[in-house]
């Protein structure tokens, strides 16, 4: 019977594994690690700034972080929806932060596609950036919602039209509709 006893222990051990890493993944989904807090990013003035900085620069405001390219058909198809929710969400802030491949490009990108309106970054490391890695980006467009202090109410949606993004907005902003 060793056999039966020595299988059940490492059932046991798969199981801690597996709720472990849900527990990891679950309390990331609520929180930013300090290396993502710390990364990097330049803003449309050339200043490097901390994402830290940027979340501290909204306090008070529920977040929309919409991560984006220039070059990605899908973001740019998403723009007008992202437009309307800043006209339905007045209260919120969006945060814009662009994975083109150079600075040019994503300043082009934003003059191109008229957005103008919200806060603009470029993560000048790419897809390798601290942030990106924490999140575990895998797809753009990404979109993420903050509450007033900083904390992820939705980690991930891949479309502006995804309606936990609006749940999330409603629950965390001062609207009216």
């Amino acid at each position: 019977m060793p056999g039966k006893t020595m299988g059940k222990g490492i059932k046991k051990i798969y199981i801690l594994l597996v709720l472990s890493s849900f527990m990891t993944i679950q309390a990331q989904e609520h929180s930013f690690s300090k290396a993502a807090l710390n990364d990097v990013l330049l803003d449309l003035d050339g200043e490097a700034v901390t994402f830290k900085s940027i979340i501290d620069a909204h306090g008070g405001k529920t977040v929309l972080l919409d991560i984006w390219a220039s070059w990605c058909k899908d973001c740019v198809v998403a723009m007008p929806k992202v437009k309307e929710l800043q006209r339905d969400f007045p209260d919120m802030a969006v945060v814009f932060i662009s994975l083109d491949k150079n600075e040019a490009s994503w300043k082009q990108g934003i003059e191109k596609f008229k957005i103008a309106k919200g806060a603009h970054y470029w993560a000048n490391d790419g897809w390798k950036s601290e942030l990106f890695q924490d999140i575990d980006l895998d797809w753009i467009p990404r979109y993420m919602v903050l509450d007033p202090e900083g904390k992820i109410k939705l980690y991930k949606a891949i479309k502006a039209s995804d309606k936990s993004i609006v749940e999330q907005l409603r629950n965390h902003t001062n609207h009216e509709k």
